[in-house]
C-alpha cells in the first residue's frame, strides 16, 4: 500500500470499523464476509459511520460548496429510461410516465483534495469493494465527467423509479434531507434473463409494496449496491434541506467512457473523449436498461 494511499484510508475511514488498512486480515475478511452476505441475499449492503464522525461536518460542507455546480434537468421518463413514446403494449410497466428532477455534479467539478474524492481514488478502497462484490479488481472510469459525482435532489424533487445500467453501485450520503428523500429498493426483482413486468408494474402502480424495502441512510453511511436487477427510488425530498449523495462509479474493465447521449442528459455536455468513444460500449444483459 503506498504512503498515499494509506494516509487517505487512515484520514477518512474509521478503521476501527472497516480495517481497510489491513487488508487480507481477520478483522477485514469479517466486514467482506459480512458484506457480501447482505449483496448476495438482499442485493444491498450499508456499513454505517464508514466516514469518520469527526469528519462528517467537512464532508457536508465539502460537498454543499460544490452543489451549486449541478446540472439541473426536469424530464418526464419512464422506468427503463427509453422513450416515453415508445410503441408498447398498453399494460406494459415501460407506459408508466414519471417526473425525475435530480441533478449531478460532475468529476471535474470535484477538488481532489475533499474527502470523497481522496476516498475514490485511494487504492485499498478500490481493493476493498472489489471483495465484497466477489470481484477480482474494479477500474476508475475513464470518463471525464463521471466516476464521480454528487447527486443532488432539491426539495420538491424525487428520483423515481429505476434500474441501473451497472451491476453495482457505491454511494455516500453526505448531506440528508429534513424530511423525506428515503431510499427504496426493490431486491432482485428481475434477472438477465426475465423482466419480470408483472412485478415492475405492480410496484410502479402501488401495488407491490410487500417487494419494497425502505433504508434510513445517514451522512458518513455507504451504500454498496446491486441496482441493475433491483428497481430503486429516492423518495420526494421534503423540508428546505437537499439531499446529497456522492456516487463512486467503477467497472470491472478499464476504459469505461459513458455513452454520448447519457452524458448529455446527466451533465448537459461532453467531451471530445465521448465522441471518441461513442459505439464501443458492451452491454452484459439483453436487458431494456
Amino acid at each position: 500500500m503506498s504512503t498515499t494511499h494509506a494516509q487517505a484510508v487512515e484520514q477518512v475511514v474509521d478503521t476501527t470499523r472497516y480495517p481497510l488498512d489491513e487488508p487480507g486480515g481477520a478483522a477485514w475478511r469479517e466486514v467482506v464476509s459480512r458484506t457480501r452476505h447482505e449483496l448476495r441475499t438482499l442485493g444491498c449492503s450499508v456499513l454505517p459511520d464508514f466516514i469518520r464522525p469527526a469528519l462528517h461536518e467537512t464532508l457536508r460542507r465539502e460537498c454543499a460548496t460544490i452543489a451549486p455546480k449541478a446540472y439541473y434537468d426536469v424530464e418526464t421518463v419512464n422506468v427503463y429510461n427509453i422513450d416515453t413514446d415508445a410503441s408498447l403494449p398498453e399494460d406494459h410497466p415501460g407506459r408508466i410516465a414519471m417526473r425525475r428532477g435530480n441533478a449531478f455534479v460532475a468529476r471535474d467539478h470535484i477538488p481532489g483534495e475533499f474527502v470523497i474524492h481522496r476516498l475514490y481514488a485511494s487504492a485499498p478502497f478500490q481493493d476493498f469493494l472489489a471483495a465484497c462484490f466477489e470481484l477480482p479488481a474494479l477500474h476508475e472510469l475513464t470518463d471525464p465527467l463521471a466516476g464521480l459525482v454528487l447527486n443532488v435532489v432539491t426539495p420538491g424533487m424525487e428520483h423515481p423509479w429505476h434500474f441501473d445500467t451497472n451491476e453495482f453501485a457505491v454511494s455516500l450520503l453526505t448531506q440528508a434531507p429534513e424530511r423525506g428523500g428515503v431510499f427504496e429498493y426493490c431486491p432482485n426483482i428481475r434477472s438477465a434473463e426475465a423482466e419480470n413486468f408483472e412485478d415492475v408494474r405492480a410496484v410502479l402502480t402501488g401495488d407491490g409494496g410487500r417487494m419494497v424495502r425502505r433504508l434510513a441512510l445517514r451522512p458518513g453511511d455507504l451504500q454498496l449496491f446491486k441496482g441493475r436487477y433491483s428497481l430503486h427510488r429516492v423518495t420526494e425530498v421534503q423540508g428546505d434541506t437537499e439531499r446529497h449523495t456522492a456516487i463512486f462509479a467503477y467497472s470491472e474493465r478499464p476504459g469505461v467512457i459513458g455513452s454520448v447521449a447519457r452524458t448529455k442528459q446527466l451533465f448537459g455536455r461532453i467531451t471530445p473523449e465521448h465522441l471518441a468513444a461513442e459505439g464501443r460500449a458492451v452491454r452484459v444483459d439483453e436487458l431494456l436498461d
